[in-house]
């Protein structure tokens, strides 16, 4: 007789699916019944597991369907048996903000930031003593003193891209895909004030390998962030053994462009200058130099250019609008020498189009996420039990009607004052988000995208193709997956 009255192999089987089966239907009644965020509605299945969070995430929709559901559900709604995600501006605050009183801070959701992990932590992801560390450091190339003295670097560039979309535009017949030249400028800038050298796209007109390597790894990245939240963080390290992987060929790409820059020895005015002086002294090592520098390079260049596309898209289908910011443009230079990064500060119609894009169209629609701090915290009045992943969810609370009147419609004048608008929360929107981690480029960001699109509507009247009319219906993964854009240019005759 078979111990335990098990005569075949295949009653072992069937014991060991049942287990299973019991250990998957245990789990689900738990997170459903017993679950401490038990309390907090939500969709049921995603109750059960972050599955179908993901199964959004790749079909490339997932923030737009977070706003179907705070809609559905208020202002917080649980998104998978461990999240939450809010709606809110307190939420921004209660998150994100400075903490008072001794109280913890949240901490970075090591799920989202860490689903890589073999590399050394850097300044999106490190602890809180290592990162004021590194932003202290960081922190002189974004300052005032260093971006009069980077302006002579990125003018050149919006001087190369004029004169690139001078020759190619001809007499405005033929469109071309602004897409791709805001994204070329905006590569070339931050290899110059990262690196010490542009990627040459806009002298070649063409895409530096890196650029769609750059494109690809968010995308790699966002399907790794999912297999590690999931409890499969070992799928995601023998991903990264394959060879043919744009996140390891772009490591492998910054590792050998800031080589270049260190072996230089060149001293400059930008990002990187000093950590480098922190690896001669022996406080920060290669690796280390080389995560920031990829951070820079992806946070300084992706997004810029995704916010300058959504703001040419959206006022070439507003002719009002567009007509509204030409005016006020055109009579504020007599030449394009008067227009620089600090004399476009005075144009506020352009800094409402800008905010306002900002609103409709996040260059980061998702939210970032945190973790309640051991003991739990209060967000919005109520308590999140510790290791609650927290997020406010960008795309969802820009466009969320309790905080914005229209919130689909293009209104520029809600930054202006307009008493149409005087029931907007505008402290619901945080691109940059808020408190001690906010982020360290936002006037430089405002600057140089102020500067290129007041150059660009300075020297060219423009007008959309019929094709790029749906433009904004597009894929979100962690950042948009941009479409062409194409933009009839027609050159001002002076």
């Amino acid at each position: 007789m078979a111990p335990l009255g098990l005569e075949s192999p295949l009653d072992f089987v069937f014991i060991g699916c049942a287990l299973v089966i019991a250990t998957v239907v245990g789990k689900a009644f738990y997170n459903v019944f017993l679950h401490p965020l038990r309390s907090f509605p939500g969709p049921f299945l995603w109750k059960l597991t972050p599955l179908f969070k993901y199964i959004r995430l790749y079909r490339g929709d997932l923030p737009i369907y977070m706003k179907e559901l705070h809609d559905k559900y208020g202002p917080i709604v649980r998104i998978s048996p461990h999240e939450l995600a809010f709606s809110d501006p307190q939420a921004w605050k209660d998150i994100y903000g400075h903490r008072h009183n001794g109280a913890p801070e949240f901490p970075k959701y090591d799920g989202f930031y860490r689903a890589v992990d073999n590399v050394p932590r850097g300044l999106i992801h490190a602890f809180r003593e290592e990162h004021s560390f590194l932003r202290r450091q960081l922190s002189h190339g974004f300052s005032e003193r260093s971006m009069q003295l980077q302006e002579p670097i990125i003018g050149s560039y919006v001087d190369l891209l004029i004169y690139r979309l001078q020759e190619r535009c001809g007499d405005g017949s033929n469109p071309l895909n602004m897409r791709e030249w805001l994204n070329w400028t905006t590569f070339d800038i931050i290899g110059d004030l990262g690196f010490g050298s542009s990627f040459g796209c806009l002298d070649k007109s063409d895409y530096h390998p890196w650029v769609k390597l750059a494109a690809n790894s968010v995308r790699q990245a966002a399907f790794m962030i999912a297999l590690s939240d999931m409890g499969l963080k070992p799928a995601v390290r023998m991903l990264l053994r394959l060879k043919k992987l744009s996140i390891t060929d772009n490591q492998a790409l910054v590792q050998a462009k800031l080589k270049q820059r260190i072996e230089s020895g060149i001293e400059r005015p930008d990002f990187i200058e000093g950590l480098i002086k922190h690896k001669e002294e022996g406080k920060l090592g290669f690796m280390q130099i080389a995560t920031n520098a990829n951070t820079i390079i992806i946070a300084g260049s992706e997004t810029t250019a995704t916010l300058l596309s959504g703001a040419v898209y959206l006022l070439t289908t507003h002719p009002d609008k567009l007509e509204r910011i030409t005016e006020e443009v055109r009579s504020s230079f007599n030449n394009d020498d008067e227009i620089t990064l600090t004399s476009v500060g005075k144009l506020s119609y352009m800094l409402a189009c800008l905010n306002e894009t900002l609103r409709l169209y996040p260059p980061v629609p998702t939210g970032l996420p945190r973790q309640s701090p051991e003991g739990g915290a209060t967000i919005m009045g109520k308590y999140v039990p510790e290791g609650t992943v927290v997020a406010v969810w960008q795309y969802a609370v820009n466009h969320d009607p309790n905080h914005w009147t229209d919130p689909y419609s293009f209104a520029p004048e809600r930054f202006m004052g307009d008493p149409k608008y005087k029931g907007d929360k505008f402290d619901a929107m945080q691109p940059f988000s808020v408190g001690p981690r906010n982020c360290i480029g936002r006037n430089l960001a405002y600057a140089e995208m102020r500067l290129i699109l007041a150059r660009i509507i300075y020297n060219f009247d423009m007008a959309i193709n019929e094709d790029s009319r749906d433009w904004m219906n597009q894929c979100a993964y962690t950042l948009w997956d941009k479409p062409a854009l194409n933009i009839h240019l027609k050159p001002v005759a002076r």
